[in-house]
């Protein structure tokens, strides 16, 4: 009998959370998107709301408990993040939480919801960035965050020893989004002068980080690992 998949991706909506949503439905995973907006990829289950705020309640918990009670491995996928430009010496602090709660606390929420519920060879996948160990300027709380994430990652590593569930952080090189490009100001220069910073002169494609989460997802032995996927990044 075959074993029955399913993941949860945060933020499948669009992007990179999109494309992976596409390619763990056309694997025969079933798939549940947790995000504000549907996700349009046909045979995705949507779970619609505001996870900074609906991520702590006990109505969302039991959602999320009802969907996964019968799977026989599950891969929670950790993408939906919040990028702004601020810096050290402009950071509006209201703003700063909002974007710890939706980057940080929202996955902390849902590993306390959903870990305990998985059974050996499932999987917490976390979407990073380069970020996640470099830093750039005019994008304080995004770095900050994402160093977080990277370090929450391997907390996990430690915390499920022995448990058969698997833990790695990808982290995406500039990846051609809507959110990247909105990030640049939809600049036809800017945009090709960030793509030459990669050995390749040119953008990630979503679907390149998708094919990396589903091996993720399907191999144990990356357990604890930080996978960057960037198409080698060069200087200028």
């Amino acid at each position: 009998m075959a074993l029955l998949k399913q993941a949860v991706i945060t933020g499948a909506s669009a992007g990179i959370g999109r494309a992976t949503a596409r390619l763990f439905v056309a694997k025969g995973w079933k798939v549940l998107n947790l995000s504000r907006r549907p996700c349009d990829v046909e045979g995705v289950q949507n779970l619609l709301g505001d996870l900074s705020e609906r991520a702590h309640t006990d109505e969302f918990a039991e959602e999320l408990a009802d969907v996964v009670a019968d799977v026989d491995i599950l891969c929670l996928i950790h993408n939906a993040a919040r990028l702004e430009k601020d810096s050290t010496i402009d950071i509006d602090h209201r703003r700063f939480e909002a974007i710890m709660r939706i980057n940080i606390s929202v996955p902390s929420s849902i590993n306390r919801i959903l870990i305990p519920l998985m059974r050996e060879g499932s999987s917490t996948l976390y979407v990073g960035s380069t970020l996640s160990e470099q830093a750039v300027p005019g994008a304080l709380s995004y770095v900050v965050s994402k160093h977080a994430l990277l370090g929450m990652m391997r907390a996990t590593c430690q915390d499920l020893a022995n448990q058969g569930v698997h833990t790695a952080c990808i982290c995406p090189g500039f990846t051609d989004t809507d959110m990247l490009r909105t990030h640049l100001g939809n600049d036809p220069e800017t945009m090709q002068a960030v793509a030459d910073m990669s050995a390749f002169s040119r953008l990630v494609k979503p679907e390149e980080i998708a094919s990396t989460l589903f091996f993720a997802a399907n191999t144990p032995a990356i357990n604890g690992s930080v996978l960057h996927v960037n198409l080698g990044q060069v200087g200028k």
